[in-house]
């Protein structure tokens, strides 16, 4: 007989145990400090959410040629690490935990945002629909440069290297960010990928570069540090596949052969209310802990716990704007509305000024 849960129930996810299954999911927030070095300021809006069972932090660019928007703080170089020290200890004052999330944006960048005015790169040279946000404003997405296959050992070694820096910075682990449209999913979807090397074609061709980054690092900071977002159905910076579910079945099974810490995925497409795909079929496939997002509210959250069909759910937006979220759940009071004005960029307006109860 299984045991029924809520979201305010304890949960272990690899070494630790959460005190809730309420996660602040990732967040981009562009206000990272010269360098992309986090500041105090970055400190103190995550102190204040360290009410959460745990925190996912922003997307973390592991390597310059990752970076995709203006402002959004790396994890490569030593004072990028002493800045994440800084938002870590602060957290850990406050009781909480937090993991990284590592980064790499692929084609979802732009020359001006890249080294010595690169191209982006992906895949395959294929242009997504859409335009990048650069420090000169909105710039329509260029077509990015076919990655070499010679090329991925030197990625798959910035993915080791950002995940030991975040054990140095003071994280309990790290996310590796497979979904949104970012270079690991440019891997794994046929839309983006159309490759005729081993890492191109079939699926399992296709997530072959998301086990190999699994696996290095796992292999260095060990699988119980380690969880994993995916985003099977979101069309988010342009992306489909012509088979999400048997693809996302299969990586999930490709997953669960790691024992990660846990399996984070966005369910349906974030830019829609469109759900199309079976989540029981993906659940079913990772024996950890499986972490929902996606338009979740507090009772539909609730309940998918209490029915077992999830283990946790993060939320993005309402910790925006509640740094208290679970302490608001937990009374029934009122929710605050954020300010979208204030979402990307900017000071403390609409970042650390939200009061809580």
């Amino acid at each position: 007989m299984t045991t029924q849960h809520d979201l305010f129930d304890p949960i272990e996810v690899g070494d630790y145990t959460f005190p809730n299954r309420i996660i602040m999911a990732p967040l981009t927030r562009n206000r990272a400090g010269e360098g992309n070095v986090p500041t105090g300021m970055n400190a103190s809006y995550y102190q204040q959410r360290a009410g959460a069972g745990m925190i996912i932090t922003e997307a973390t660019q592991i390597s310059p040629q990752g970076v995709g928007y203006p402002a959004t703080p790396g994890i490569h170089s030593d004072e990028q690490v002493a800045g994440w020290k800084r938002v870590t200890d602060a957290v850990h004052e406050k009781n909480g935990h937090i993991f990284l999330q590592l980064w790499h944006v692929g084609r979802i960048s732009h020359p001006s945002l890249q080294p010595d005015g690169q191209l982006p790169v992906a895949p395959s040279a294929i242009k997504p629909e859409g335009e990048a946000f650069t420090y000169e404003g909105l710039q329509e997405f260029v077509e990015p440069r076919a990655l070499e296959k010679d090329e991925l050992a030197s990625i798959i070694a910035d993915y080791v290297n950002a995940a030991r820096k975040a054990m140095q910075a003071g994280f309990e682990g790290v996310e590796i960010h497979a979904a949104n449209g970012y270079l690991l999913d440019q891997f794994l979807r046929d839309g983006s990928n159309q490759r005729e090397d081993e890492y191109g074609g079939s699926v399992e061709n296709r997530m072959r570069l998301l086990r190999e980054v699994v696996e290095a690092v796992c292999a260095v900071i060990g699988n119980r540090k380690v969880g994993v977002r995916i985003s099977p159905e979101n069309s988010f910076n342009d992306m489909h596949d012509s088979d999400a579910q048997n693809t996302f079945n299969a990586v999930t099974e490709m997953l669960n052969g790691f024992n990660p810490a846990y399996l984070h995925v966005l369910e349906g497409d974030m830019g829609s209310d469109k759900r199309e795909l079976d989540y029981a079929q993906i659940k079913s496939r990772f024996s950890g802990p499986y972490m929902a997002n996606c338009g979740y509210d507090f009772e539909r959250a609730d309940q998918a716990v209490k029915n077992g069909e999830v283990d946790m759910v993060s939320f993005g937006t309402l910790f925006i704007s509640n740094p208290d979220l679970v302490e608001r759940f937990k009374t029934g009071a009122e929710l605050a509305t954020g300010d979208k004005s204030t979402f990307y960029g900017g000071d403390e307006k609409g970042y650390t000024d939200y009061p809580t109860l």
